[in-house]
């Protein structure tokens, strides 16, 4: 299960991933300069339970507790096609109440339904932050990097002396566990996922353009958590996509005073620069950031698509190939090398890719827009 940390071309938000970094000395809010949010925003709001999760608590979960422990009872609702029936859907993050309403979410949306049904029945909880490998996606021009976090049920002292079921721990993790075996974790505390969730709200929003209220989400962020660094990243692109550049550069610039080699700050920094014409400083900050990362997210992919543009679909193959080995679970890679194949006359090769790109897609819509394309394919060119 993925969540994402955003870029545009340089904006960083994190959702499932990155555990807060050094402090940052202090906000750099401008709240005179943006109307009020479109709808109210409560921290308290993201965990609150519905009355509907009451309902199964007190009817599902209720009924189990006379043969389980409390952790083993959540543990197989969450774990039983039977039960909960939950789905990955990234296309937005939910709150808690929003993501069991829909029975499904990004693992971030998942782990907060979890943690509130969890508190409910009285167990401790443990968020953490998974240490998996990097993987980016984008929207338009937002690039977002995905992260992963869990939740650990621990007992408290009042399920102790039953059975040795009540006094164990129990992992909730939505991915499989072959996409986990063999990576670290370590703790994160509630204030900071809160901080993830508004932070995946704001560049959802800044994603659709709607920069008003992704001001709002990420200002929520850094007063649910100030030490959230990705957050502070979210707010300065906010400003540059505001037409604040004099705010966001200061914004980078302090990001960039606690971790000189943070490449989000670095790239912002790059493109606020370039932005008000300051072609003198750009190539200091552009040197140090291509030697941290000589080459960026989607590097090939980029230049396949160039390569598609000029009918070179050899060469994009290749290209897409090459960004493919980087990151083989992204769908558009595959999509665009389903597109060269094609192109290619290789139909069958463009229909692995095709089934590759839908079994990588972390949305509905995009699920059934694979689905369509393969039927078309498969009704429209020959293959052997």
């Amino acid at each position: 299960m993925k969540a994402w940390l955003a870029l545009l071309f340089t904006l960083l938000l994190t959702a499932c991933a990155s555990p807060p970094s050094q402090k940052i000395s202090h906000l750099q809010l401008h709240d005179q300069g943006f109307t009020p949010p479109s709808k109210a925003i409560e921290i308290d709001d993201v965990m609150a339970l519905s009355d509907e999760m009451r309902a199964y608590l007190k009817n599902d979960i209720g009924s189990q507790l006379r043969g389980k422990s409390p952790q083993k009872a959540l543990f197989d609702a969450l774990s039983s096609k039977g039960q909960i029936r939950l789905e990955y859907d990234a296309e937005m993050t939910r709150n808690a109440a929003q993501a069991f309403k829909a029975k499904s979410g990004n693992c971030l949306s998942l782990v907060l339904m979890t943690a509130a049904l969890a508190k409910e029945l009285g167990m401790e909880v443990q968020y953490q932050n998974v240490l998996i490998d990097e993987a980016w996606s984008r929207s338009n021009d937002i690039y977002f990097s995905a992260g992963h976090v869990n939740i650990v049920l621990k007992h408290k002292s009042a399920f102790r002396g039953i059975t040795q079921e009540y006094s164990q721990s129990m992992v909730i993790d939505f991915l499989p566990p072959k996409d986990l075996r063999g990576q670290g974790s370590e703790p994160i505390k509630e204030a900071t996922v809160l901080a993830m969730y508004f932070n995946n709200r704001a560049a959802e929003l800044l994603a659709q353009q709607q920069v008003n209220d992704a001001y709002w989400f990420a200002r929520t962020a850094l007063i649910s958590d100030p030490d959230f660094t990705a957050a502070y990243n979210t707010l300065g692109v906010i400003y540059r996509q505001h037409g604040d550049m004099v705010l966001a550069e200061n914004v980078f610039r302090q990001i960039l005073g606690k971790d000189g080699n943070n490449i989000m700050a670095l790239s912002n920094l790059v493109e606020v620069l370039r932005k008000t014409g300051r072609s003198a400083e750009t190539p200091f900050y552009l040197s140090r950031l291509e030697k941290l990362q000589p080459y960026p997210p989607f590097y090939f992919f980029n230049r396949g698509l160039a390569a598609m543009e000029r009918g070179e679909y050899t060469e994009a193959k290749a290209l897409f190939k090459r960004e493919i080995r980087r990151d083989a679970n992204y769908d558009e890679f595959h999509l665009w090398l389903a597109l060269a194949h094609l192109r290619l006359g290789e139909t069958r090769d463009a229909i692995d890719e095709l089934t590759l790109a839908k079994a990588n897609s972390t949305t509905r819509k995009a699920q059934n827009l694979y689905a369509s394309k393969l039927e078309k394919i498969k009704a429209t060119y020959s293959y052997n």
